[in-house]
């Protein structure tokens, strides 16, 4: 079976599943208890509803950032105006961490010569998890047996991915980015485990901000989850965690998300789909192709954010060229208006 074929099969599967699953519960998030759980199906007939597949060709590896253009990428400069710097990436410390796949270990290998001296390091990292800051590429995540644009398993491999590898976005992520800070929407300091951010909540912070937000744009979407561990120490994530509920799919695709990134793992856990563990890494990785930042640390952006009240500004991030790997580590920069 070629390519084309199976995507069209994907696609037909999935139109089946809307049919079906549209006849007996509705799909409208609205309707939905934010905190009761859905079958798979239903997981399938969101994912069908806001897939791209074939939106940009058949051999599509961008996906959703596509949707950047030269044109975003001026815009989003020409914002620019006080040229303050935040980074948004979490401290990468070495040692045992319950978030981590695997802990992050760094060797420092300091050298004295005569007459120069200096130091080494040696990294590794396990970068996937629930720990350290890091872009999803769109070789992250299959889900019934294709992975985004129906690129099948056999493209994965311990040789790495032959497509959908980061390295499709080495030139780099360069747009506007807008920042929903949802604890200082409700007036909290930080969301409590397992609470739910829903398409009424980002509509609320538009409204209280008077930004939408737009085609290209980057959505960062905070809980506090670093704020809460600075508060209480720190927990299993992967257990328990604010996050957005996986039906937003069709308002990110509504508004033309370009990538969507957050303090936790952009999923909230325990999972709201029966039987999959990362629904909204389903929705967005797979059928909408649209890359993830996962832990990133937004309690400074949100802070100088608020001492401007400025809640839009230019995002910058670059992965490593890794050819073939599923996302990268990063330290993404935005510059305020």
């Amino acid at each position: 079976m070629t390519k084309s074929s199976d995507v069209r099969s994907w696609r037909s599967v999935f139109l089946l599943t809307v049919l079906v699953v549209s006849a007996a519960q509705p799909l409208q998030a609205q309707e939905l208890d934010p905190h009761e759980t859905v079958s798979a199906d239903v997981l399938r007939a969101w994912m069908a509803e806001v897939s791209n597949h074939g939106r940009w060709g058949a051999d599509d590896q961008l996906g959703t950032l596509n949707l950047i253009t030269p044109a975003h990428r001026l815009a989003a400069v020409d914002l620019v105006v006080d040229g303050v710097t935040v980074s948004l990436a979490h401290d990468l410390i070495a040692g045992p961490d319950e978030n981590a796949i695997r802990p992050l270990e760094v060797e420092h290998i300091p050298f004295m010569g005569d007459p120069a001296s200096g130091a080494l390091d040696r990294v590794d990292i396990l970068y996937h998890g629930y720990a350290y800051s890091h872009l999803d590429a769109l070789s992250h995540f299959a889900f019934d047996g294709s992975f985004y644009n129906g690129f099948g398993l056999e493209t994965v491999s311990t040789e790495g991915a032959s497509s959908l590898g980061v390295e499709n976005m080495s030139d780099g992520i360069v747009t506007r980015a807008v920042l929903i800070d949802i604890p200082r929407l409700r007036g909290v300091d930080y969301l409590d485990l397992g609470d739910v951010v829903t398409v009424t909540d980002l509509e609320a912070w538009e409204a209280r901000t008077g930004i939408q937000v737009s085609e290209g744009d980057v959505l960062l979407i905070r809980t506090g989850r670093w704020a809460r561990e600075a508060a209480l120490g720190p927990w299993s994530v992967r257990q328990s965690s604010a996050g957005p509920h996986p039906s937003i799919g069709r308002w990110l695709r509504e508004r033309g998300v370009a990538a969507l990134g957050g303090d936790g793992a952009n999923d909230r856990k325990p999972s709201l789909v029966e039987g999959v563990g990362d629904p909204l890494h389903q929705v967005t990785i797979v059928a909408m192709g649209m890359p993830l930042f996962d832990n990133l640390d937004l309690a400074a952006v949100a802070e100088a954010a608020a001492e401007r009240n400025r809640w839009t500004f230019l995002f910058m991030a670059s992965p490593l060229r890794l050819v073939g790997a599923s996302g990268s580590p990063l330290n993404p920069i935005v510059m305020f208006e």
